[in-house]
């Protein structure tokens, strides 16, 4: 075991900013509304467990069904761009079932918005650059960060006001949006040119 106090800050930063869970609060406020209640602690376990099972299996798993790191980002790229479109146009496209605070907290809360192709993608690449017990210590502060924003974004809603959240929901379903083309963009590229 190896603990490296400046490995695992850079890995918690880059998790943190792939993550952007300040910035999917708007989308959290929005399931809440949809579901009436999100399950913080199952939504930040899950999303955690998903994170540290892909580190360890995640290229694995992707050659084992024939699927590589790049369309798998795309895939994701897809998921991210339709719920861009639901915060910028004020649209409901995923529909939620009688289960809706267990289904809400799966998903699309811990995969894809936490646990989604960019922060899998990331792990991928931070394996190859970093000890694994300090890209897992990352994870862990990183899911506490999460678990901390999902119990508060009650209190974040009222801080803000609806014309706030309002304001905020539109502006990160553009940054979004344009996230979801870049990962698209750079994904559907490397794609053709390993073809």
């Amino acid at each position: 075991m190896h603990f490296d106090f400046k490995e695992i800050f850079t890995a918690f930063m880059v998790l943190f900013a792939v993550i952007d869970i300040v910035g999917n609060i708007p989308i959290v406020i929005d399931l809440r509304k949809k579901a009436g209640h999100i399950q913080s602690e199952k939504a930040s376990i899950i999303a955690g467990v998903i994170l540290i099972v892909f580190l360890f299996l995640g290229n694995s798993i992707l050659k084992l069904i024939g699927i590589d790191v790049n369309s798998f980002a795309v895939a994701g790229a897809f998921i991210l761009f339709f719920i861009a479109l639901e915060m910028i146009l004020g649209i409901t496209l995923y529909k939620q079932d009688e289960n809706a605070s267990l289904t809400s907290a799966v998903f699309p809360l811990a995969f894809p918005l936490i646990a989604g192709p960019g922060s899998l993608t990331t792990l991928l690449s931070l394996r190859a650059e970093f000890n694994i017990e300090n890209i897992i210590v990352a994870v862990i502060m990183n899911v506490v960060i999460i678990y901390i924003v999902l119990k508060t974004s009650a209190k974040i809603e009222r801080f803000l006001g609806v014309n706030g959240i309002n304001i905020i929901r539109k502006v990160f379903g553009v940054i979004l949006l344009a996230i979801a083309v870049k990962l698209f963009a750079h994904n559907i590229k490397a794609l053709f040119d390993i073809a």
